[in-house]
């Protein structure tokens, strides 16, 4: 069991993410956690592994969690056994073998003399024969360092598991270990993950959102339903705010306009009747604070209706706010845009594939490429641009407009500010005050125009990629992303499926994410793993 009392947290960089927090996780519940960036679900987890430090309140667990991480930075000094938190037990275990049978020894060792074994198993469960104890984390590779933590939980068999992005770096063969694991497990599990395959492994979902957290009794797929209507029933609030906020503009019109023509009437009567000049004064003085008192109440309605409509409107989802008005490729459908022959590539005189490659990419299609870690999904691709050569084979390619995305969106540059980056992308077709629109419709608002690219989160600079595609006058023929999601969140991915879904050209995507991969409605598949 998990229990959070009345706890506040504040960031490093002095934000309050948590104020009075209070949360109750049960024995063997199965929970994602989910949220924007920046809503505070690491320092969450953090908190209840006992890494930061409260400002108030406290954390009680009834046992001492195992935290996979999402960043492994801070640990590159350290060997695989240290990061493990295993090397005192492993040397305490070789003395006492080697005859150094010594009180402190047995203390560190703590009767846990299968500590080796449960090593040898979890490491080859995972699949990392090639790693040894003693080599320092620094020399592995990010899938490498998240199963080097996830081989922790057979080792330490925790009672409570703690899992931020667990499946960020991992392949589809090791994705599946993981979801197996996780079904598997009558732990106490609470999950960070934007994979929404994972996430629906899991029975509860925690949103954590301005601090607090809402529970949704159900998988992702239950949650995501949830939210679908929450946000219809805001559409309908919204638009039905719009029309009394309208109806409301209208009878404030006629009703001032019927007042003066009512008060230009009396005047006639009063100048037909000759009334004295000082009484016609009087009477237009009256008129004029009957019409400005009645302004005044229907202005006091108005304004109440759109200080509501500017709430409704905060609380829209961004992905409600954007228009993906992508211009259609010009190609035809089922044009041959990229042609491969008996193709391989090779290092050092050996060939990447058992198997030349053969196959092509039509016009309009979606296409995935598929294959574990070093199958060679990069060289192929390289390939397709036309930056590597093939070593046999050849690769016809017709001449095509393509844009590359890498997990990095390295097509954003780091040099420039916001604004500057959308008008890299402006044929000149569009004046400033029209990009400036655009940027506002993918949630850069004024005060983000001046801000340096580099400062930007993975979000944002994907928003800032599709945000230039719409500014430029015609879409690419063919987009190939490179992991598209590994640095995005729940939000954005939902962002990036739409705008996707949108584009009406030939995609070409490297992902381990399968429900990434049907939610774009991929067709077709290139496997490496087949040709290895």
């Amino acid at each position: 069991m998990i229990i959070l009392q009345d706890i506040t947290y504040l960031h490093p960089n002095r934000d309050l993410l948590f104020a009075d927090l209070n949360l109750i996780i049960n024995k063997h519940d199965k929970i994602a956690l989910t949220g924007n960036n920046g809503a505070g679900k690491s320092s969450l987890l953090n908190i209840i592994a006992g890494n930061a430090v409260l400002s108030k309140g406290q954390v009680k667990t009834d046992s001492r969690p195992w935290y996979v991480p999402q960043i492994f930075g801070q640990f590159n000094d350290y060997t695989v056994a240290q990061a493990l938190q295993i090397e005192d037990k492993l040397q305490s275990l070789k003395e006492i073998l080697d005859g150094h049978v010594t009180s402190e020894n047995l203390a560190l060792l703590d009767d846990d003399w299968a500590i080796e074994e449960r090593c040898k198993a979890a490491f080859a469960h995972w699949k990392l024969d090639e790693v040894s104890l003693s080599q320092k984390m620094e020399s592995l590779s990010g899938g490498q360092k998240t199963k080097v933590f996830l081989a922790g939980i057979r080792i330490h068999q925790p009672e409570i598991i703690l899992l931020d992005e667990p499946s960020n770096h991992l392949d589809s063969l090791s994705r599946k270990l993981l979801y197996e694991d996780i079904l598997s497990s009558r732990k106490t599990l609470l999950v960070v993950s934007h994979d929404r395959t994972l996430l629906n492994l899991l029975n509860i979902v925690f949103e954590l959102d301005k601090g607090d957290i809402t529970i949704y009794g159900g998988n992702y797929d239950f949650y995501a339903a949830q939210k679908a209507l929450e946000s219809e029933a805001l559409n309908q609030a919204l638009k039905n705010k719009e029309k009394a906020f309208r109806k409301a503009k209208e009878t404030e019109r006629e009703a001032v306009e019927r007042q003066q023509k009512l008060d230009a009437r009396g005047k006639k009567k009063q100048e037909k009747a000759g009334v004295p000049t000082i009484f016609m004064n009087t009477l237009r003085n009256n008129a004029e604070k009957s019409t400005s008192g009645m302004k005044a109440v229907h202005a006091e309605r108005t304004t109440a209706i759109s200080e509501e409509l500017t709430r409704l409107r905060k609380e829209l989802p961004g992905i409600d706010k954007m228009k993906m008005d992508f211009d259609s490729s010009t190609l035809h459908k089922g044009k041959i845009l990229i042609a491969a022959q008996e193709l391989n590539f090779g290092y050092h005189d050996q060939l990447l594939w058992k198997e030349d490659l053969n196959f092509q990419i039509k016009s309009g299609e979606r296409l995935a490429i598929r294959g574990g870690n070093g199958s060679g999904k990069t060289t192929l691709i390289k390939m397709i641009l036309g930056q590597l050569e093939p070593q046999s084979g050849k690769m016809e390619r017709a001449g095509v407009q393509s844009i590359y995305v890498d997990q990095d969106y390295s097509l954003i540059d780091p040099a420039l500010q916001v604004y500057e980056q959308a008008q890299q992308f402006n044929p000149g077709a569009l004046q400033e005050h029209e990009i400036k629109i655009r940027l506002n419709r993918f949630l850069f608002t004024k005060e983000d125009w001046d801000k340096p690219c580099k400062a930007l989160s993975g979000g944002e600079k994907m928003r800032l990629m599709l945000c230039a595609l719409t500014i430029s006058n015609q879409a690419p023929d063919i987009i190939i992303l490179d992991e598209p999601t590994n640095n995005l969140d729940l939000k954005n991915i939902e962002i990036l499926t739409a705008a996707l879904n949108e584009y009406e050209g030939t995609l070409l995507v490297v992902s381990h994410d399968d429900y990434f991969l049907k939610q774009i409605h991929v067709a077709h598949f290139i496997d490496l793993d087949e040709q290895a």
